[in-house]
């Protein structure tokens, strides 16, 4: 069967905004990512993301995308626009004027865990309708914050017309499906150690581990 890798990045080089608690273990140097960036560019079938709508997403990682000719997702908290350290409105603009796909990440980084009617209208479909006003088209993609999700909300994404969903199950994903499982990169990484760590999750016991516990989530 044929698989695809989704690479996840967050922050990059120094944040200009209080991090939330644990934050920091994915906020990565510019030499480390700009390694880890040539090292995956290299790979078949990889696709490239962003979530939180940080300020280094067009001020770091998407000139160094344009200089490699590469595309990347930027997933985007509505909640953060034009707020110190995050994207704002222009930014956006520019990132999509590059060819580079917005998508909604929700409103304020609120799991997508047993959230209430009020909080699933915000995350799923008020951020949504607030990020496509901005950039002039329909958004149909979406990354589970934190990774968290449950039965409850891949019902309402699927009932609010969502095409693909992203979490952080650190998996091969198939091509096409509904639900696309990445590999985060953090604090540490190094070209080799994201390299090794796809290689991990091919070999059985990680597949099966992975497996049984993207069922749980789906199915609490």
């Amino acid at each position: 069967m044929p698989e695809q890798i989704n690479i996840l990045f967050h922050g990059i080089g120094e944040p200009r905004r209080e991090l939330e608690p644990g934050e920091e273990q994915y906020w990565i140097s510019e030499a480390a990512f700009a390694a880890i960036l040539d090292e995956v560019a290299g790979w078949p079938d990889v696709n490239l993301s962003f979530d939180d709508s940080n300020t280094s997403d067009v001020e770091i990682a998407l000139p160094a995308l344009l200089e490699r000719g590469l595309t990347a997702e930027f997933f985007v908290l509505a909640g953060r626009l034009d707020q110190p350290g995050s994207l704002g409105a222009d930014d956006l603009r520019t990132l999509i004027k590059n060819g580079m796909p917005v998508a909604n990440h929700g409103m304020w980084h609120h799991p997508w865990r047993g959230m209430d009617d009020t909080t699933t209208r915000a995350e799923l479909a008020e951020a949504r309708d607030r990020i496509s006003s901005i950039i002039g088209r329909p958004v149909t993609r979406a990354a589970c914050p934190l990774g968290r999700y449950d039965r409850t909300t891949l019902s309402s994404l699927r009932r609010l017309g969502y095409t693909t969903v992203f979490t952080s199950d650190r998996r091969p994903a198939t091509p096409g499906r509904w639900l696309q499982p990445r590999f985060s990169v953090y604090r540490d990484d190094t070209p080799e150690s994201v390299r090794a760590a796809v290689q991990r999750s091919r070999e059985l016991r990680p597949r099966l581990r992975n497996a049984a516990a993207g069922v749980v989530k789906r199915w609490r």
